[in-house]
């Protein structure tokens, strides 16, 4: 699990794009010297087990963001969504609710980053439709893609030059971790993913564009399974310890351990 050695992620407040929010008016930065800390799960399904503590009216997703204030969104990776489903699910929720979108596997995992950008126009034609409220934009890459600089220097120029959004690349091939990786997301201001449990030395610490702390509890040691109720002060300890926007999002979906971890998390920071 990451450490306090995150708090070398040192950032400060971005200019005035204002954006809305409970805690913070810029949009990447810090409320005094407090980290805006979003946290949430990847998707937004309420098990039975956790339903008493989304109580109310309304769809899986409002009963969810009366308590969380941030999501990431899962299934684009899968299959597309109109932009009119963006659209309802934008305004379902309050103003200052947040949205993370994970990009089609048709880029990240069949194209392979190369040759996409009839491809993210059709994805980016869609996800507009959160308008102020998409916030991060999660590029997940295969195990076995490598880091060629040609490539990577183009998809991100071109992503970036799209959207103002943050930018969250979580890669898991080893070649993703040297010093001209990090000259190539840094020009184009993108985060790298501490992800738990770390395929790679360090890979649990966050890294790039220091905006922008990204976290995603995959759990362990079970990946998708492991309960981090044991874990839980010590992750709220370090995400107060990252500065910039933080998020944290938990992916231990598979025996609905997320949700109750990231209502305990939420309630530890605030």
């Amino acid at each position: 699990m990451f450490s306090l050695a995150v708090a070398l992620h040192k950032a400060g407040p971005e200019s005035n794009r204002g954006y809305g929010t409970r805690r913070v008016n810029a949009r990447f930065g810090q409320v005094g010297d407090r980290p805006r800390i979003l946290v949430g799960t990847a998707g937004w399904s309420i098990a039975a087990r956790h339903a008493d503590s989304f109580p109310g009216n309304g769809t899986h997703l409002q009963r969810y963001a009366r308590h969380l204030d941030a999501v990431e969104i899962n299934s684009s990776f899968h299959r597309p969504h109109r932009r009119e489903t963006y659209e309802r699910w934008a305004s379902s929720v309050a103003e200052d609710f947040r949205f993370s979108v994970k990009l089609p596997k048709t880029i990240t995992h069949e194209r392979r980053l190369v040759d996409c950008r009839a491809l993210l126009d059709l994805f980016m034609g869609q996800v507009v439709g959160l308008g102020e409220k998409l916030a991060v934009l999660l590029v997940q890459l295969p195990p076995s893609l490598q880091f060629d600089e040609l490539a990577a220097s183009a998809f991100f120029a071109d992503l970036r030059s799209r959207t103002k959004a943050g930018i969250a690349l979580e890669p898991r091939h080893e070649s993703w971790f040297g010093a001209s990786v990090a000259d190539v997301i840094g020009k184009y201001r993108v985060s790298r993913v501490a992800a738990d449990p770390a395929r790679i030395a360090d890979a649990d610490r966050p890294a790039g564009w220091k905006h922008l702390a990204y976290f995603r509890l995959h759990g362990s040691p079970r990946i998708y399974r492991s309960d981090y109720s044991d874990r839980l002060e010590k992750i709220a300890a370090d995400l107060s310890q990252t500065t910039g926007e933080v998020w944290c999002i938990f992916d231990n979906t598979t025996e609905s351990h997320a949700l109750g971890n990231a209502l305990s998390i939420a309630r530890l920071i605030k």
